[in-house]
C-alpha cells in the first residue's frame, strides 16, 4: 500500500500561553536546516509516528511559510487571542530520521533546550505531519510492541528473583523510571538487552545524556554508579542470548560513561559469556577512543561495534566530544581493527539537517567510509539544542555552505557506497 501524503501543505503549529497546541492555517509549516527555512516537500512528509511526542519550545517564536509569496514569515503573537506564543517541535519515535528541524527564531532570553531532537511538525487533515522518513523497518522499539502492564510484571518478577545482582537492579530502574526501550525489551526477554558498565568517561560530550555540568541543560537519566562484576554481567547476558529471538547484548548505554574504560571487566565478561553460549551477538556501543582496548575485546569474542560520531571532521569531532587523551584518528583505528578481524562495524551518526548534509561534512564522511569500511550507518537524530550545537562545533564567524538536503545526502551515500547499509538499530548477526 502506498504511503499516504498530505494533499496540501500542513499548517503551522504554535503553543499558546497555557501550553495548548494550535494550528494557524494562515501560514504553512516550515522546516529548518540550521536556520535555512523552507517549505517541506510533500514527498518528505509522513504522519507523526506512534510513540512520538510534541514539545513546546520556550523563548522561541514559530516560523512558517507565507502562502502568498513562499517566503519565511515569523508568527509573533497568537493570531486568535493576541497573546504570547512559543514554537512547537516533534520528538520522533525511534527508527525515524528528520529531514528538517523545527523552524523558529529564538528570543534573547531563550533557555537552553533539553537533550532531545526537535523535528519540524505541522497539522493537516486532523493529523500531525513531520518532515522525516523511516530509516529502519525493525519494530523492536515501536510503541505498539510494549504493553506496560506486561513490562511491569516481567520487571518486578526478575528483580525479585535476582535481589543481589546490582546490574539487574539498575536495569529495573532504567525500565520502570526512565522507560528505556532496551531495558524494557530485556525484561520481556527479546531482541537487544543493555549491559551498562562504566560510571566514568574519557570525553565530556556537550550533548551527554547521562552527565551534565551544573547550569547546563539537565541530563535525561542517571549514570550508573558502579562497575558490575563479570559474573553480574554474564547473569544478564547468558540467559538472554540463549533464549531471546534475534538476541543481542550491548555494552555502552545512555546511562553510563565510556565502556572501554572498563576493558578488563568487559574482556572477562565476554569470555565468561562465550564459555556458556555461542548464540546471539555481543556488541559494543562506544566512542572508539581506545584501539588497544578494542583489540583486546576482539580477541575475547566481541562480534560487533557501534562507534558514535557527530562529525567526520577532526575539529568538529573534538569540539563536541572534548576528548581526554584521544582523537578521531584513534576512533578510525578502532573501526579498522574490527574490520581487519572480520567483525561488524557501525557508525552511530548524529544527524542534524543543515550540518550533516553540509558538503564539507559529506566529503569528510565519504573519506572516513573509504578509509575504515564500516558496514552500517545508524541514522540517529542529534539530541541537543541545535543552536548550542552549532555554536560548539563551528568556528566564530564561520559561514555555512548550502546543505545538500538530507534526502539527497542519503541518496548520494547509497550511490557511492552500494554495499553500505543504513538503519537505526544494532543488527543481530549470530542467530
Amino acid at each position: 500500500m502506498a504511503r499516504r501524503r498530505p494533499d496540501r501543505p500542513p499548517a503551522l503549529l504554535f503553543a499558546g500561553g497555557n501550553g495548548e497546541i494550535l494550528d494557524y492555517p494562515g501560514l504553512h509549516m516550515a522546516g529548518s536546516a540550521c536556520g535555512r527555512f523552507t517549505l517541506p516537500r510533500a514527498e518528505d512528509l509522513i504522519e507523526l509516528p506512534e510513540g512520538s511526542e510534541l514539545f513546546v519550545l520556550p523563548g522561541r517564536l514559530p516560523v512558517g511559510i507565507d502562502p502568498a509569496d513562499g517566503e519565511p514569515a515569523l508568527l509573533e503573537r497568537d493570531p486568535y487571542e493576541n497573546t504570547p506564543i512559543n514554537a512547537v517541535a516533534a520528538f520522533m519515535a525511534p527508527a525515524h530520521t528528520a529531514i528538517l528541524s523545527a523552524a523558529y527564531q529564538s528570543m534573547e532570553d531563550a533557555p537552553l533546550l533539553p537533550l532531545f531532537a526537535y523535528s519540524a511538525v505541522g497539522w493537516h487533515d486532523d493529523r500531525f505531519w513531520v518532515a522525516a522518513f523511516r530509516c529502519d523497518p525493525d519494530p523492536r522499539q515501536d510503541a505498539a510492541r510494549f504493553n506496560q502492564q506486561a513490562v511491569n510484571r516481567a520487571t518486578r518478577a526478575l528483580l525479585k528473583k535476582n535481589p543481589t545482582n546490582r546490574l539487574i537492579q539498575h536495569l529495573g530502574k532504567c525500565c520502570l523510571t526512565y522507560g528505556c526501550p532496551a531495558a524494557r525489551n530485556y525484561f520481556l526477554g527479546r531482541w537487544e538487552a543493555p549491559l551498562p558498565t562504566s560510571p566514568v568517561c574519557n570525553a565530556s560530550c556537550v550533548g551527554c545524556i547521562s552527565l551534565q555540568p551544573s547550569g547546563c541543560c539537565p541530563a535525561t537519566q542517571d549514570r550508573i554508579r558502579f562497575v558490575p562484576t563479570p559474573a553480574e554481567i554474564a547473569e544478564v547476558a547468558v540467559p538472554h542470548l540463549q533464549k531471546a529471538a534475534r538476541a543481542i547484548v550491548s555494552f555502552g548505554q545512555g546511562c553510563e560513561g565510556e565502556p572501554l574504560m572498563q576493558a578488563d571487566t568487559l574482556e572477562r565478561a565476554i569470555r565468561l559469556i562465550r564459555s556458556a553460549s555461542n548464540r546471539g551477538t555481543v556488541n559494543l556501543n562506544t566512542n572508539g577512543s581506545l584501539p588497544g582496548a578494542v583489540d583486546k575485546l576482539i580477541r575475547a569474542g566481541l562480534d560487533s561495534i557501534r562507534v558514535s560520531l557527530n562529525s567526520a571532521r577532526p575539529d568538529c569531532h573534538e569540539r563536541y566530544y572534548r576528548p581526554k587523551g584521544f582523537s578521531l584518528d584513534d576512533v578510525k583505528h578502532s573501526i579498522r581493527l574490527m574490520k581487519a578481524a572480520g567483525r561488524h562495524a557501525s557508525l552511530n551518526y548524529f544527524v542534524l539537517p543543515g550540518f550533516s548534509d553540509d558538503p564539507d561534512e559529506f566529503a569528510a564522511l565519504c573519506d572516513l567510509i573509504e578509509d575504515c569500511g564500516p558496514d552500517l550507518i545508524q541514522l540517529r537524530n542529534l539530541n541537543m539544542d541545535p543552536e548550542l550545537y552549532l555554536k560548539t562545533v563551528r568556528r566564530p564567524g564561520e559561514t555555512a555552505n548550502i546543505p545538500m538536503g538530507i534526502r539527497a545526502w542519503h541518496a548520494e551515500l547509497s550511490r557511492r557506497f552500494p554495499r553500505l547499509c543504513f538503519g537505526y538499530f544494532n543488527p543481530s548477526l549470530n542467530l
